[in-house]
């Protein structure tokens, strides 16, 4: 690859450690900053600029970006790039130091670090990191890590490596690190977007998520929404609450969620809310007959995983209702704490034949509307039955496997 001519007008060969053409740095640097990168993910920023890095004459043969977040199971979000290679990706689990210690301790060493660290091997050395994913089996020769700081501290590392047998000249290691601080502003906007994306879609939802981060977010903002909507009730909580220690609790209702929730996003429903025990979801569709047999796909996988499920100390079960209705969606509240939620006349109704299934024993009630919608031959009568705050008894149906 012939390299960029210089400043001086002179070819930047990287053998003889000549200064890299600062107008490709600059050039560089104004593309991390600029309108063309602003919207591109993280994978494609990462290889435009490994490619752009090679342009200019640096023998880059990996570039590797660790972005931190806050996300409930993954610390963190690896990607590593080199020429002529997709970009990898690698979310590491909570834990991911226990189980390469190394890799905790050079991460450590970075961040406290408050310039660049400068790694250069020769044949004989084979430190444990090497073995990290990234760069097992590269044949690299020397590393230069940098963290990426704001004022609150690192939110993302970068490692620059080569082949190179003499790694990077002094001024290959100087563009780089010019470099840097544009590659921090980006690393951070990504990196605060997909927290904030991450946290919304941990406690309210993906589809909820998305209409608060568009800006729904005002008191009495609501929509009209037709669903499909599902109450999921663990039966026994009390009893289990009083008869086990807290914590053992806890693990045990994680346990029963980890059965219905995966079974809910499995057949397109997404959980609105966590109510004590219970579960709320709803599904959308423009077809209502669709919506009411995906909620009784996702209701029927929920009490089959339970079924599953197995432990020394204690059983689970639920009460899963079905109802088919109009519901307002939208925020309610005081001031600045708000809740993202879903009410209305159905919802009171789904609840009271939840209660039901508690009552009787029923695994699974659907309501009249819901029943029709979804056909004679998936549906039974179980009767008429009481409902608190209705004045005449309410048919109710059974599912038919």
């Amino acid at each position: 690859m012939t390299a960029p001519p210089n400043d001086r007008g002179q070819s930047a060969d990287p053998q003889d450690g000549l200064p890299v053409d600062l107008a490709a740095v600059l050039e560089s640097i104004e593309w991390l900053t600029g309108d063309e990168s602003h919207d591109l993910d993280a994978q494609a920023l990462l290889a435009g600029l490994g490619l752009r890095l090679r342009r200019m004459g640096i023998p880059l043969d990996r570039l590797v970006l660790h972005l931190r977040t806050i996300h409930p199971e993954t610390r963190g979000r690896t990607l590593a790039w080199a020429p002529d290679e997709d970009v990898e990706i690698h979310d590491r689990a909570h834990g991911f130091e226990s189980l390469a210690p190394f890799a905790s301790v050079l991460l450590q060493q970075i961040s406290e670090t408050p310039g660049p660290v400068v790694v250069r091997l020769d044949a004989s050395d084979r430190p444990d990191w090497l073995e990290i994913d990234v760069f097992k089996d590269r044949d690299l020769v020397e590393f230069v890590f940098l963290p990426l700081r704001n004022a609150e501290g690192v939110v993302a590392s970068t490692v620059f490596c080569t082949r190179r047998k003499g790694g990077f000249m002094p001024a290959e290691r100087a563009a780089l690190e010019r470099i840097v601080p544009a590659l921090r502003n980006a690393c951070e906007l990504r990196v605060v977007r997909t927290t904030a994306l991450a946290l919304l879609d941990t406690y309210v939802g993906t589809g909820t998520a998305k209409r608060i981060f568009a800006g729904h977010i005002q008191r009495g903002q609501v929509e009209s929404l037709n669903a499909a909507l599902m109450l999921s009730d663990l039966r026994g909580f009390t009893h289990m609450s009083n008869r086990l220690p807290s914590q053992r609790v806890i693990e045990l209702l994680d346990d029963y969620f980890d059965c219905v929730v995966p079974a809910i996003e499995a057949a397109g429903g997404e959980v609105l809310k966590y109510i004590g025990d219970a579960v709320l979801a709803f599904f959308h569709r423009d077809d209502a007959a669709a919506a009411c047999m995906a909620a009784l796909d996702g209701a029927l996988g929920a009490l089959a995983r339970l079924d599953r499920f197995s432990a020394p100390d204690a059983e689970l079960h639920a009460g899963i209702a079905l109802h088919y209705g109009e519901v307002s969606y939208g925020n309610i509240g005081s001031g600045h704490r708000l809740d993202f939620t879903l009410i209305g006349p159905d919802v009171n109704l789904l609840s009271r034949i939840q209660t039901v299934c508690s009552t009787t024993g029923q695994r699974l009630l659907m309501s009249e509307r819901f029943a029709g919608l979804l056909g004679a031959s998936r549906a039974t009568t179980i009767g008429h039955h009481d409902l608190k705050g209705f004045p005449h008894p309410v048919p109710l149906y059974g599912p038919i496997i």
